[in-house]
């Protein structure tokens, strides 16, 4: 029996993607070791884990391009194993490098993927023209891609993967290399995906990426989902709020933390003229130990430059939870690419 679009009769489940003890194994190699995930359908999902953790082999098994080892995975409560035709219909996938045909113009390779979506000669043609002038790209439409920029690739790659919206788009380091200027253009236009009812799943090597994008954030590392949350709560977990004192010129340091531990403040130089404070738990928030802070400097003459709250940043949630410096972050998991199904 063929299965049953979701988008067909309306009753899709409320999940987009439904993980159950899902292991992929290469020999003595446990690229996934009994994942487990929910992603509810709407927003974003960042994936993040160092290099070879198994975000990409989940990514390849989610989107039909790999067989799992036991387990079960569903999209839309389609399985990924029996019913994988269906789920294409659903989803796109923009991987670490664009997919674009650098023979064809920009407006080609729009039209070329426009057809074999099956889009009509008219649609195929006006969808070209907004996603042209929507990334950015229309000044460039009649020359080929391989005369493009590497963001502009990019930007051309993932105009390809919504040129039919679908209802969940997998993005596998999409901004990687990008300048400043392309990456918030790329942002914009994921909101702008989201806004019409796009899920997405991000893996991604910029943990400020993450920060800006995903509502909810899951950590993997050996195969294993070891942390999941929303990046405040990740942040809280990792270390709570640090009051930072940026101190003036003239001022001792030593002297300075001296001060603020005779006021009963666990004070410590950073670098330079950088001092740190953790804020108790118990200490009635933030703003109780900032007023601490200046009054024990302002008694003691030390000229302050800055003075302010921070909270953990995600580095150091990731530094936390895998013992990986943040910069492990990026590049292919240490698997084969193989077994690409039908």
């Amino acid at each position: 029996m063929p299965a049953v679009d979701p988008r067909r009769d309306g009753q899709g489940p409320d999940l987009a993607i439904e993980v159950r003890d899902l292991a992929k194994h290469y020999g003595a190699t446990h690229a996934l070791d009994g994942v487990d995930l929910e992603v509810p359908q709407g927003g974003v999902v960042g994936l993040l884990g160092p290099n070879g953790a198994g975000k990409t082999t989940l990514v390849r098994v989610l989107t039909t391009l790999l067989q799992p080892t036991s387990g079960t995975a569903r999209v839309f409560g389609l399985d990924v194993t029996r019913e994988a035709t269906a789920i294409r219909e659903v989803i796109s996938l923009t991987g670490q490098y664009a997919a674009v045909d650098e023979l064809l113009t920009g407006r080609e390779n729009l039209l070329m993927f426009a057809e074999l979506l099956q889009l009509t000669p008219r649609s195929a043609r006006r969808r070209a023209d907004e996603l042209l002038e929507r990334f950015d790209l229309t000044d460039a439409a009649e020359r080929r891609a391989s005369t493009y920029s590497g963001g502009m690739r990019r930007r051309l790659d993932l105009a390809s993967s919504v040129i039919v919206p679908p209802r969940l788009l997998f993005l596998d380091e999409p901004t990687t290399g990008l300048d400043p200027r392309t990456r918030n253009q790329m942002w914009d236009v994921i909101r702008e995906l989201v806004e019409a009812d796009t899920t997405i799943l991000l893996t991604t090597q910029y943990l400020e990426e993450a920060d800006q994008l995903a509502d909810r954030i899951v950590v993997i590392d050996h195969g294993r989902i070891i942390a999941d949350g929303t990046g405040d709560e990740l942040k809280d977990a990792a270390g709570g709020i640090t009051v930072e004192v940026l101190l003036g010129p003239g001022a001792d340091i030593d002297e300075a933390c001296g001060h603020l531990e005779a006021a009963g403040l666990d004070a410590r130089p950073v670098r330079g003229a950088q001092v740190d404070l953790e804020v108790p738990t118990d200490a009635g928030g933030g703003l109780a130990t900032v007023r601490q802070v200046a009054a024990a400097l302002e008694e003691a003459g030390c000229p302050v430059r800055d003075l302010g709250l921070r909270r953990a940043s995600l580095d150091e949630v990731f530094l936390q939870l895998t013992g990986a410096p943040a910069d492990a972050l990026p590049t292919d998991d240490a698997a084969p690419a193989e077994e690409v199904h039908p």
